[in-house]
């Protein structure tokens, strides 16, 4: 096996390093995790949902998404997903409050501005009483908007600790905090290694003839300064988003057995709440997006805005709390993360082409070499993320692919 060197360890690394390493144990040691945060999984890769969907995507993508959602459940089924990462079967539905338009349900999550339940459109709607933990008002009603058995929850952080630990006792090898400064060639222009520099300061290579750059919303800045004397721009922008994690009395271990829910509702403040309860006792509420918000160097940098929480905590006591407005919540934690999104929509799981890279460079063929692109999975990352590491991992190998991913090429 070609050593491989993976530029990002959040859901989209360590699931490609799980499955590179499950399809060649013996050679584990020979794979590369690198990232440059001082805390893995500080953005969307921890900070996500965890909301999982087999076919709310488009004809591009869809696939992806169905053979992904298949492998959460055969890994939740083999490791006992539910203990470890609070998998679970979840009902999708919309919550309407009273006096509400009717919304058009537009696949294109990002250009209706609204919540993933517009993805939903093609099934057939049914009327249901909805979780007990969702405050409802006076003429509010529920919609059941998933198939049976088409929606699930995980808790992503979890998850993402469960791929690194199974990854790291096969062998695989972490730099972390690390970055990747640059790329070296061999006398023919073929790619052959890395150059990394570790927190001390201290810069080194390692060898390799394949490169994966799966750096969520970073990735554009990342290939850029491996490839500088290439003219490919990634089309990738960041998408922030807040949300909180909180505690119910009335979503506890004792109401599990109703199962999970993931409710999108409209607030008359101008945003969409998502809102996902997760087994363990975990309510996460999000939908406030901000397009503008400017990506930090690093992670770990991230600050959330104060506003932006204060309007979160304001939905979750009124959709959440006691129907006299009591607030009975415990907030668990606070968060910001930036989410990839690509401009055309779907995202890029591809072989780099050799006259992409620039400068003339060149890489091996025949699954011995070559620069891959992951990213830009938007609100899809921790759903489409396992089936991702499993395509990915076939690509790398130069093997045929468990789904169709033509249509995400680059």
């Amino acid at each position: 096996m070609t050593d491989t060197v993976i530029v990002g360890a959040g859901i989209i690394g360590v699931s490609t390093a799980y499955y590179l390493s499950l399809q060649n144990p013996s050679s584990a040691s020979r794979i590369h995790l690198i990232d440059n945060s001082p805390r893995l999984f500080a953005s969307a890769s921890g900070y996500a949902a965890g909301f999982l969907a087999s076919d709310w995507y488009s004809a591009t993508v869809a696939p992806l998404g169905a053979l992904s959602f298949r492998l959460h459940k055969e890994l939740a089924d083999e490791h006992d997903g539910r203990t470890r990462w609070s998998y679970s079967k979840s009902t999708g539905t919309s919550h309407i409050p009273s006096k509400k338009n009717k919304k058009s349900h537009d696949a294109d999550w990002l250009a209706a501005g609204g919540s993933r339940d517009q993805a939903a459109g093609e099934h057939e709607f049914t009327t249901g009483d909805g979780p007990a933990w969702l405050t409802m008002q006076e003429g509010d009603r529920v919609e059941v908007i998933s198939e049976d058995e088409s929606v699930a929850q995980v808790d992503p952080l979890r998850l993402c600790k469960f791929l690194l630990g199974e990854s790291l006792d096969r062998g695989v090898r972490v730099h972390q905090p690390a970055e990747v400064t640059g790329v070296s060639v061999d006398d023919g222009s073929v790619l052959n290694g890395v150059r990394i520099k570790g927190e001390d300061g201290k810069e080194y290579d390692v060898d390799c003839k394949r490169i994966v750059v799966c750096a969520g919303a970073w990735t554009p800045d990342v290939f850029a300064k491996l490839f500088p004397a290439s003219k490919l721009k990634v089309p990738v922008l960041p998408y922030a988003g807040h949300s909180l994690v909180v505690r119910s009395p009335r979503w506890t271990k004792e109401h599990e057995d109703a199962g999970c829910h993931a409710v999108f509702s409209t607030d008359s403040s101008g945003f969409s709440p998502e809102i996902f309860n997760r087994i363990g006792g975990e309510i996460y509420i999000a939908g406030l997006n901000d397009a503008e918000l400017e990506l930090p160097d690093i992670a770990t940098d991230a600050r959330s805005d104060d506003e932006s929480v204060k309007k979160l905590k304001k939905a979750a006591v009124r959709m959440l709390g006691l129907p006299n407005g009591e607030d009975d919540l415990e907030v668990v934690r606070e968060g910001l993360c930036f989410r990839p999104i690509t401009i055309k929509g779907p995202p890029i799981v591809s072989r780099v082409q050799d006259e992409k890279l620039g400068g003339g460079m060149k890489t091996l063929g025949g699954g011995k070499g070559g620069v891959f692109l992951a990213v830009g999975h938007g609100p899809w990352g921790i759903s489409q993320s396992l089936g991702t590491g499993k395509v990915l991992t076939e690509l790398i190998e130069g093997l045929p692919t468990s789904a169709n991913i033509k249509a995400l090429g680059i």
